[in-house]
């Protein structure tokens, strides 16, 4: 099991981790979770009722990793579209995204929220390591941050092509995205073998 995720009996998923591969997962949960932002009215929201009818931005964000992450729903990747075809898909684009990019952003909080509980709940640091045990809806969780966490990773390697993962693994040693590179493909390696324990 160390470094990759089992079916358990009965549904859910469960992996070994050490302390430091607890560590770096926790971290890059809590950097998300902290470029993602607190929901439209803070962390404590005065009138839920209220903020769940609250338009969401209609600009796509500033932030690469944030694009990457809430990318526009119209417009097409393989062509590009005359002056008023490339406007009616910004206005529809902005249209969406007031409606959905708030639900879109509280999902992915719930999700990086419940790694980083899960991982609270493991044994104390310093005892080398734990299993860490997940139910099927929490394997469900884990799935959709550890994908957000590629996106993320991912959008500060500039990856986006399959060739351009092929050239990680040629990285130099003294290159300073080794690191980030290391992570990237860790968790993707995690992330594969979850998805193939949710597999019928």
């Amino acid at each position: 099991m160390p470094g990759h995720f089992e079916p358990l009996p009965g549904g859910g998923a469960a992996v070994a981790l050490d302390d430091v591969e607890i560590s770096i997962i926790r971290s890059l949960a809590v950097q998300l979770l902290e470029l993602i932002g607190p929901g439209p009215g803070g962390d404590a929201p005065e009138d839920p009722l209220a903020e769940l009818f609250a338009d969401g931005p209609s600009e796509p964000p500033a932030d690469p990793v944030l694009m990457r992450l809430f990318p526009d729903a119209y417009g097409d990747p393989e062509g590009t579209p005359g002056p008023r075809e490339a406007e009616e898909q910004r206005a529809y684009s902005a249209e969406f995204r007031r409606y959905t990019e708030n639900d879109l952003r509280a999902g992915k909080r719930d999700n990086a929220l419940a790694v980083i509980r899960s991982l609270d709940e493991l044994s104390s640091p310093g005892d080398g390591g734990a299993v860490l045990k997940l139910s099927p809806a929490e394997s469900q969780q884990w799935l959709s941050a550890l994908n957000d966490l590629r996106l993320a990773i991912g959008s500060r390697l500039e990856i986006t092509e399959e060739e351009d993962t092929d050239l990680l693994y040629r990285l130099p040693d003294e290159d300073p995205r080794k690191p980030m590179v290391m992570a990237y493909l860790w968790l993707g390696g995690l992330q594969e073998t979850l998805v193939a324990t949710l597999l019928p």
